[in-house]
């Protein structure tokens, strides 16, 4: 009885590489922590300044995913990792769902710095560490694999992982190509050039952030959305002190728009407001004022 008890306890028993994998898990959660807090609060990572490269990634299409930061989603990935992890300490039975997280966490982190090298043409260290740190963890998950558990063959546990990996991967491709939502695809050159040629001439749009039509009215623009002068009335709260350019201009319905000096309320369709603006599009795609 007592061979079998020290057989359990050897079975179950910590592995060498559990401390570097629980390491590995909160450096990330560490790491993306950090990301996560920068994002949401408009600021930029250190040794990261305005219109590098670093900056490039961070403020691309690819940076946020459901409007939420990509670094919120690396965290959860990390943090339900380094839960996966304690527990492998004791009981084998987590490898099989730790390494699937981690081979999802690990093939979406090489989709985006293929995106980061090949489209944006920029790298951001911090998402490259990032890379590092997943990769790295799988590795050593893999090495780690309970040997003594016939269902960890590899025959057996490599199939959930891999397949779980591609339908992440392919999804978020079909999500970034603008297949799921159009704000997330590639900008269309005129909506972009309306966006700019508005921002340009001192045209103002201001809203608020819990009013519909004003979503309504930036998700006219699709992907361009974020570059509409956009001006937020309520950035304290519905409630709260209202922005003083919105005070001093006398807006009381959202959205409202102010372009050449006059005032349109409500959601204003696109060609109205190129026509509203003088904008003209050639057929070159060039932009006429």
């Amino acid at each position: 009885m007592a061979e079998g008890r020290t057989g359990v306890t050897r079975g179950r028993g910590p592995h060498p590489l559990d401390n570097w994998l629980l390491g590995l898990a909160l450096a990330g959660i560490a790491l993306t922590s950090y990301l996560t807090f920068v994002a949401w609060f408009g600021a930029h990572p250190a040794f990261c300044g305005a219109d590098s490269e670093c900056d490039l990634v961070q403020q691309s299409r690819w940076s946020t995913l459901l409007g939420v930061p990509i670094a919120f989603w690396g965290l959860l990935t990390y943090a339900l990792l380094a839960r996966l992890l304690w527990r492998l300490r004791t009981r084998p039975g987590s490898w099989r769902l730790a390494l699937t997280i981690a081979s999802v966490g690990a093939a979406v982190s090489w989709y985006l710095t293929a995106v980061s090298v090949f489209v944006i043409e920029a790298t951001c260290v911090y998402c490259l560490t990032s890379f590092g740190i997943v990769n790295l963890l799988l590795v050593l998950l893999l090495i780690r694999r309970p040997t003594h558990m016939p269902e960890n063959e590899w025959a057996k546990s490599l199939q959930v992982p891999v397949g779980s990996a591609v339908v992440i991967v392919f999804g978020l491709f079909l999500h970034f190509s603008g297949l799921f939502d159009p704000a997330a695809g590639p900008e269309k050159p005129y909506l972009k050039a309306l966006a700019v040629h508005l921002r340009d001439s001192g045209a103002r749009f201001y809203g608020a952030y819990w009013c519909p039509s004003c979503q309504k009215q930036k998700a006219l623009f699709e992907a361009s959305g974020d570059r509409l002068p956009y001006v937020e009335c309520t950035p304290n709260g519905r409630k709260g002190v209202r922005n003083f350019a919105c005070v001093a201009n006398d807006i009381n319905d959202y959205p409202t728009w102010i372009i050449d000096g006059r005032r349109h309320t409500g959601l204003v369709p696109v060609v109205e407001l190129a026509a509203m603006s003088g904008f003209k599009w050639s057929a070159d795609g060039a932009r006429k004022e």
